[in-house]
């Protein structure tokens, strides 16, 4: 049987490539780590670093058993939360992974309610491409996940977390306040900041605009901005305007900095979703935050959520 403390070894000096580093690490001395890796290189019948003086690289063996390495003491460390779970209450460690810029307004108030709750639950929240959300979910990194478009597949669950509104936002002096209705045609000859090509915000504005056959290529595109809050400051400042979640504008707007106006025939609504890996075997606290999500105790964020006044009302609470 293969010892997990060989192979937190084995991974420290794989991730540094450096016994010594390992060993500062672990709080052993370099010869103790070379001897458990020459026992672990021994019990598996290959060599997993090659030697060359004072440094060391890993062999195709050694890179094959990084990710299996990373698993073993992950599900060890479940393993012992679970146990320990049964005999306390509630506890353990809870990562959410979080894409979408409306889920990192909401998701920490949400955390924070459920902390008070579960104590004993240490809630670590992840900010993360899109991309790489269903990457960490499937690899164990993440418990839960908070992404802004559906994932297709067998192996992921999901729910509806809120609503998010998104506004098109304008300078405080742009012509556009002197207009009774804003059409869509309205907005081509206007220099627009637009998010990057991954953003669910991108998606729902292009779908909603193709419907008036308007196309990214029919817009003035003035650059791209890949922050929300970034973009809110470039419209503050004058150089454009933009679509951007009303969580994201919510302060910039309760100030008058910037002004949030309707497009006559655009719905930019988007739902805003909690996933999950399917598993044979529950995690206690992931489990009660994806139930946690929708108590009745946690209405009214929900719905000051889907509302985009979130952050200016939550000091009313």
């Amino acid at each position: 049987m293969v010892d997990l403390l060989r192979i937190e070894i084995f991974l420290h000096a794989a991730e540094n490539l450096n016994f010594s580093e390992a060993g500062r690490i672990l709080h052993l001395s370099q010869p103790t780590v070379s001897h458990h890796i020459k026992t672990l290189e021994i019990n598996l019948g290959v060599t997993l670093f090659k030697r060359q003086g004072a440094t060391i690289k890993l062999t195709d063996a050694g890179r094959l058993l990084v990710p299996w390495a990373r698993r073993m003491l992950r599900d060890s460390i479940q393993m012992q939360e679970m146990m320990e779970s049964l005999k306390e209450g509630m506890a353990g460690n809870l990562q959410i992974a979080c894409s979408t810029t409306a889920g990192k307004y909401v998701l920490p108030h949400l955390a924070a309610r459920f902390t008070i709750r579960h104590p004993n639950v240490s809630t670590k929240l992840l900010r993360c491409t899109p991309a790489s959300v269903v990457m960490n979910l499937l690899e164990g990194e993440a418990n839960l996940g908070v992404v802004s478009y559906e994932i297709p597949g067998k192996d992921i669950e999901l729910q509806e977390f809120f609503h998010d509104l998104i506004s098109v936002i304008v300078p405080r002096d742009h012509p556009f306040l002197s207009q009774e209705k804003i059409l869509p045609e309205d907005l081509l000859e206007e220099p627009i900041i637009m998010r990057e090509e991954t953003s669910g915000t991108r998606k729902i504005v292009l779908s909603e605009l193709a419907k008036h056959d308007i196309s990214r290529d029919d817009l003035n595109n003035f650059m791209e901005v890949g922050n929300a809050e970034a973009i809110v400051r470039t419209v503050e400042a004058g150089y454009g305007i933009s679509f951007v979640s009303r969580l994201a504008a919510a302060c910039a707007i309760e100030c008058g900095k910037v002004i949030a106006v309707p497009v006559d025939g655009l719905n930019l609504v988007r739902t805003i979703y909690m996933v999950r890996k399917r598993l044979k075997e529950s995690h206690r606290p992931a489990d009660a935050f994806w139930g946690f999500v929708h108590d009745p105790t946690n209405q009214d964020l929900i719905e000051m959520a889907s509302k985009g006044d979130l952050d200016y009302k939550i000091r009313d609470l």
